[in-house]
C-alpha cells in the first residue's frame, strides 16, 4: 500500500484523509466521554495522547505521522472535555440525568 502510496505521490493526500477521520472521531468521543464520566475523562485523553506521543517517536513514516495526529487530537480533547462541560451547562448538549453533576446544574 505504501510502495503505491508513494507511486503516485499522495502520500500527503493519504495522511490528510486520515486526519480528517481522526478528528472527526474524537469529536463524539469528547462528548460521549463527557456525557458519561464527565470531566473526570480528561485522564484517559492525557494516556493516550502520551502513549501515541510514545509510539510515534518509537515508529517511523506516515505510522509516525499518524500517531502523533492522534496524539495531539487526544490532547486537544482534554481542553474540548472541559468546554464540552460548558456547553452542557448552557443547554447546548442534553446532560446525563443519571449523573451527580447533572442534577446539580439542574438545580
Amino acid at each position: 500500500m505504501m510502495q503505491f502510496l508513494q507511486q503516485w505521490h499522495i502520500e500527503g493526500l493519504a495522511v490528510g484523509l486520515v486526519t480528517f477521520l481522526i478528528i472527526g472521531l474524537f469529536h463524539p468521543l469528547v462528548i460521549k466521554g463527557e456525557y458519561y464520566f464527565g470531566v473526570r475523562c480528561w485522564w484517559a485523553f492525557l494516556l493516550g495522547g502520551i502513549a501515541m506521543g510514545v509510539l510515534s517517536v518509537l515508529t517511523e513514516g506516515v505510522a509516525s505521522i499518524l500517531c502523533g495526529v492522534v496524539a495531539f487530537s487526544c490532547f486537544w480533547s482534554i481542553l474540548e472535555v472541559f468546554e464540552q462541560r460548558e456547553r452542557v451547562r448552557k443547554g447546548w448538549f442534553p446532560a446525563n440525568p443519571r449523573k451527580k453533576s447533572a442534577k446539580r446544574t439542574a438545580d
